[in-house]
């Protein structure tokens, strides 16, 4: 991909109410004019690390190699926790280490991480509470310009991680609509085989939404390639009353 035309992806908790996003605009554009930036969503629950680590695993194999991927949902602002950048898959991750990125180590083992020491390529004087602006933006930008990661500072090996994508099976993600996303993979599901959440069964397997009777719950392979438990016209999860890292049991 040509350095004039890099892409710079955005993925938040900060709403789109306030100045925030427009102002890591700003700060992204200010060092490279040229940048294309793509919003991935600002609407990830605040300070929701796993929700953002979902959002952002299901949707960087959508983007072209050379993008970089920003992802801010940060409790930790202002504290010691490390700010990263991640090189995998041919694209670049940018972002506080608090585990925002451990499904991308997961899908791709040779991934690499750098600790951003180098304040060079910070804003002057950085804010403690908004280092999306004036840390992560700047870096971002910097990368899109051509800078390898290797200098804004030294490789590391022991990034924070959430649990592993892989196991226990559980429920990793509830979207808005109520469907229940599971880590289950089609190499993980036997044929004939039940799925129970919370005491219940499903053991109906749809091609796609509508299919079907309504307010049934029924599973469905998802477009993020894990299994999915929805309902057809209503919540999954209310049904269910099922959250997130609730366990799935296959029968």
């Amino acid at each position: 991909m040509s350095p004039s035309l890099p892409v710079i992806t955005l993925l938040t908790d900060f709403g789109t109410a306030d100045y925030f996003v427009g102002a890591v605009k700003g700060a992204i554009l200010s060092v490279n004019p040229s940048a294309v930036i793509a919003d991935i969503t600002h609407e990830i629950p605040p300070q929701d690390i796993a929700a953002g680590a979902f959002t952002v695993f299901a949707a960087y194999e959508t983007f072209p190699a050379g993008t970089i991927h920003v992802a801010v949902v940060d409790p930790g602002v202002g504290s010691t926790r490390r700010p990263i950048i991640v090189s995998a898959n041919e694209q670049f991750f940018v972002g506080p280490d608090n585990g925002i990125f451990t499904y991308i180590y997961d899908r791709e083992p040779s991934h690499k991480t750098f600790h951003v020491t180098s304040d060079r390529y910070f804003r002057p004087s950085p804010s403690s509470t908004f280092h999306g602006r004036d840390i992560f933006a700047p870096v971002a930008a910097a990368l899109s310009t051509g800078i390898a990661p290797e200098e804004f500072g030294p490789e590391i090996n022991d990034a924070v991680r959430l649990p592993s994508l892989d196991t226990p099976l559980r429920i990793i993600h509830i979207d808005r609509f109520g469907n229940c996303i599971t880590n289950i993979t089609r190499e993980l599901l036997p044929s004939d085989t039940s799925v129970v959440i919370n005491g219940q069964t499903i053991t109906e397997f749809r091609q796609f939404y509508g299919e079907g009777d309504k307010e049934s719950l029924f599973a469905i392979w998802g477009s993020a390639g894990f299994l999915e438990i929805s309902m057809n016209g209503g919540s999954a999860a209310k049904l269910l009353s099922a959250k997130r890292d609730d366990l799935v049991l296959l029968e």
